[in-house]
């Protein structure tokens, strides 16, 4: 794919980086930004298996979604002990997502600082992310269109992110926030898939305590390297029309999709697919 690697710094001023990448909107990786902080030296698996192994967690595959999946419901549970030793043990697609670990785990919150970058933070108890070796998060943007902060422990993970202007490129699926989910963003099939060949993105490698910036709307697709997690960190969005977006997602979006979901179901959700590909292909001219 057309990707650059996102621009590393090791530190960065909060002058700077609202000047050089908060306003331009556009992504970087900040590299020692942790390395002060208790979770630097304590966040690997084996420390939230001491701390949280007892805890119930939900966990998301990789299934296509059906009209039966109610938003953000979880294909299955278990102990944090149990998921954290499948990790270690060999590759899985069991995922842990928007996970609010730290209400179970209130010790976790004395680990990490609110980094002072210039941008005004959300104050809730950040939400956690983990993940086993090769298990991806499909190619998606957040329904409140956030400035994130993204923070990666134990491991390594690959981030592929798409500015919202390259939104008409990505085979985005109606009344929703993702891609057609059989895409393989790894490696796209530009026969399938001829409108991904013009779409232009980046490509950044975390590592344990790096930081990805993303700015608000950005499409972002993730992969687990090895087995790991993060943390993210969330920015109301500045621009106003990003605002009104966001709005509108979560009031009416939303709201919307749950009502077709449950009165045309299954052929709700093969419609929005079906319509993903001929309105991306008629919109950029593209004959198939």
């Amino acid at each position: 794919m057309n990707l650059k690697e996102i621009p590393r710094l090791q530190t960065i001023s909060k002058e700077d980086f609202v000047a050089n990448y908060v306003k331009p909107q556009k992504p970087v990786v900040i590299e020692r930004l942790t390395e002060d902080w208790p979770a630097y030296k304590k966040w690997h698996l084996s420390y939230i298996n001491h701390v949280a192994g007892d805890k119930t967690v939900p966990l998301y595959d990789d299934r296509p979604v059906t009209h039966e999946d109610g938003f953000n419901e979880p294909h299955a549970k278990m102990k944090m002990g149990e998921y954290i030793k499948l990790l270690e043990s060999k590759p899985t697609s069991y995922r842990i997502f928007l996970y609010n670990l730290m209400k179970e785990v209130p010790s976790l919150q004395n680990d990490f600082n609110w980094p002072d970058l210039g941008i005004k933070l959300v104050k809730q108890l950040p939400m956690l992310f983990f993940g086993g070796e090769n298990s991806k998060v499909f190619m998606h943007f957040d329904i409140d269109y956030s400035n994130i902060l993204h923070f990666h422990f134990h491991g390594k993970k690959q981030c592929i992110i798409f500015p919202p202007d390259q939104s008409k490129y990505m085979y985005k699926v109606p009344h929703s926030l993702i891609s057609r989910e059989d895409i393989d963003f790894d490696n796209p099939d530009y026969h399938k898939w001829p409108a991904l060949k013009q779409a232009q993105g980046y490509i950044a490698n975390l590592e344990h305590g790096q930081m990805l910036y993303m700015p608000e709307g950005y499409w972002h697709y993730m992969k687990y390297v090895t087995p790991g997690f993060s943390m993210s960190l969330r920015s109301l969005p500045k621009k106003p029309a990003h605002f009104i977006k966001a709005a509108y997602n979560l009031v009416v979006m939303r709201s919307y999709d749950n009502l077709m979901r449950k009165w045309k179901g299954q052929a709700w959700i093969d419609h929005k697919n079906e319509r993903a590909i001929a309105k991306t292909h008629q919109e950029l001219g593209i004959k198939t």
